[in-house]
């Protein structure tokens, strides 16, 4: 197993590039998972080496059209990448052709809280991916707060030397689940697992009701690995309840985008992913959405 040193902000190591060209790169996705560079598209500022990956869930590609297609929809629109999710009804066979045929990765898979951490990593693997998201549990009235601590640290310690084999990182995202609520307590459950293959997965849209996204990541620092991306608005969800907060357009709700920027800048974080989560559509949808990525990230 691979160890984290003891300093406060030590993270999970994140994945180096590599020169070599993309489509080269799909050619032995079944044995290799490192992070590439490519060309950017023409309506992009810098390279995807100068600036922060963008990338969609694959659920949010609403277009009736294949898998190729959708994903050299993707590739028209400047996107870098995406993201599966365990629910997805999509052929993994039609995923890895499509990943062939177009410089789009699908860069990590999405487990959310499925028990079954070792299909993750395999699935993660078979694309060419570096990361499983993980949802550590939940704390309710029947799921007390330090047993969900203990056993969530058990599921992943017990799926890590499977992950280090295979080089993919172990990524806990914080989200609504009345779990791990400040980034002090989120950076000793990350350090206590003592491996730079467990990091975190810093949704920034969720941490605006109950915090500044600024603060997190600089508390958080190189552990984040990759980042959601989506807005909030405590005046939506002060006058229209709790969860419409999140119905406002990125860089138009309560997130301070420089000072995030900032932050991630202070820490390092300048060439990982950032995978936008919010309502998707059709190519137009699509468009606005890495516009509006463009506006908010470097």
């Amino acid at each position: 197993m691979t160890h984290r040193q003891s300093k406060p902000n030590q993270m999970a190591t994140t994945v180096k590039q590599n020169p070599i060209s993309r489509r080269t790169f799909a050619k032995t996705i079944a044995t290799s998972s490192i992070s590439l560079t490519t060309t950017a598209q023409p309506s992009l500022a810098k390279s995807n080496a100068d600036r922060i990956k963008r990338a969609v869930k694959f659920h949010m590609i609403q277009e009736n059209l294949s898998v190729l297609d959708k994903f050299k929809l993707l590739e028209d629109l400047g996107f870098d990448g995406t993201e599966v999710h365990v629910n997805s009804q999509v052929d993994p066979q039609q995923i890895r052709q499509a990943i062939e045929k177009t410089d789009v990765r699908v860069h990590g898979f999405l487990n959310s809280n499925k028990p079954d951490l070792i299909h993750a990593i395999d699935m993660a693997k078979s694309y060419g991916g570096t990361s499983v998201l993980v949802v550590a549990g939940k704390v309710d009235a029947k799921h007390q707060y330090d047993k969900v601590y203990q056993t969530q640290q058990s599921r992943i310690r017990e799926a890590l030397p499977y992950a280090e084999k295979h080089n993919i990182h172990l990524l806990i995202e914080n989200v609504w689940n009345g779990f791990l609520l400040s980034p002090i307590e989120m950076a000793r459950f990350i350090d206590e697992l003592n491996s730079s293959f467990v990091g975190v997965y810093f949704d920034v849209g969720n941490v605006v009701r109950i915090g500044w996204p600024e603060h997190w990541i600089r508390i958080l620092g190189q552990r984040i690995v990759k980042l959601d991306i989506k807005e909030y608005s405590r005046a939506k969800q002060i006058n229209e309840g709790l969860r419409k907060g999140f119905d406002v357009e990125i860089g138009e709700g309560d997130c301070n985008w420089p000072e995030v920027r900032a932050a991630l800048k202070d820490i390092g974080y300048r060439s990982g992913w950032a995978t936008a989560e919010v309502p998707g559509g059709d190519r137009h949808r699509l468009a606005e959405i890495a516009a509006q990525m463009n506006r908010v990230l470097p």
